[in-house]
């Protein structure tokens, strides 16, 4: 039995089709850009790459498309030695994508589900094994929501806490609210939580990530602050699926919660110095590095 933290992902899987440009278009202005890449992205995807070079090992359920992408994402998985036993192949559809403007060191994106609108409960209820076997279950919200509350659903019962990482924002039906462990909004999504009648009930288990203004959160009944890092930013892309995979990856491990955000803001900072969602996320000893030097921002 493996004695690294095991981390099970239920969530999206994208290629990532990002273009460069001097300035972000206007509605309806065509621009020129300056560079075109593919990377492996996916809200989940990316998740579980920021977790498995954190030191966890990671299973992964979710969907790819019969299509040269999907090959090449499944390939991408086994290079990261992130198990793909949870990864349905669905016929006639194609895998996922993610179109990225990056212009003035910031983003817009726009996602073309595909196969990640077909992980649905029946696939996770399949896989279960793999959440039941796990230390810690992370998911977002790039999947159907029946396959959310599925997921939760299956790790309440087995005793296994959940991270939910509520992006894209939708609703959240009281089953989820109630059953995950924490809750990791960044301050739109948490402004957009406030309308929801339980969010006064689950303010300990929120975890609010701020960009570079670092993370906030609860510990033993008292709120915590820490603060961001002064690095050189060359994409956002993925800076809070990397939080979030090195977040699960450290409470799986058996960190304590301060020590664990302070390792996933680490690890953020540090994710945003290189171009692609997951091109930039560090391995476990980068952070340690990092946390040694203590580069905060005034």
């Amino acid at each position: 039995m493996s004695t690294k933290p095991n981390v099970c992902i239920v969530g999206s899987i994208n290629m990532d089709l990002t273009v460069t440009t001097d300035k972000m278009p206007m509605q309806g202005e065509t621009v020129l850009g300056e560079e075109f890449f593919t990377n492996p992205g996916g809200k989940g995807a990316n998740q579980a790459v920021a977790a498995a070079r954190m030191g966890a090992d990671v299973d992964f359920i979710g969907a790819l498309g019969e299509d040269a992408f999907g090959k090449t994402l499944r390939q991408n998985f086994t290079n990261e030695g992130i198990r793909t036993t949870g990864i349905e192949t669905i016929p006639k559809v194609s895998s996922g994508t993610a179109t990225i403007i990056l212009s003035e060191n910031d983003n817009r994106i726009i996602v073309a589900p595909g196969a990640n609108n077909h992980v649905t409960p029946e696939i996770v209820k399949k896989h279960q094994d793999l959440i039941k076997n796990s230390d810690m279950v992370l998911m977002q919200l790039e999947v159907p929501m029946e396959t959310i509350v599925s997921t939760v659903e299956i790790a309440a019962a087995s005793g296994v806490p959940v991270i939910l990482n509520p992006a894209p924002f939708q609703s959240l039906p009281e089953k989820v609210l109630k059953n995950t462990a924490y809750v990791t909004p960044n301050e739109i999504e948490l402004a957009a939580m406030k309308e929801d009648p339980l969010f006064d009930s689950i303010q300990e288990r929120l975890i609010v990530t701020r960009g570079d203004k670092g993370v906030s959160f609860v510990e033993n009944g008292t709120g915590r602050d820490v603060g961001g890092y002064r690095v050189d930013v060359t994409d956002t892309t993925g800076a809070g699926d990397t939080f979030n995979g090195a977040l699960a990856a450290e409470l799986a491990g058996g960190a304590s919660l301060s020590d664990a955000v302070a390792a996933a803001n680490a690890a953020a900072a540090l994710s945003v110095s290189k171009l692609g969602a997951q091109v930039g996320m560090p391995s476990k000893q980068d952070v340690q590095r990092f946390l040694q030097e203590g580069k905060m921002s005034e």
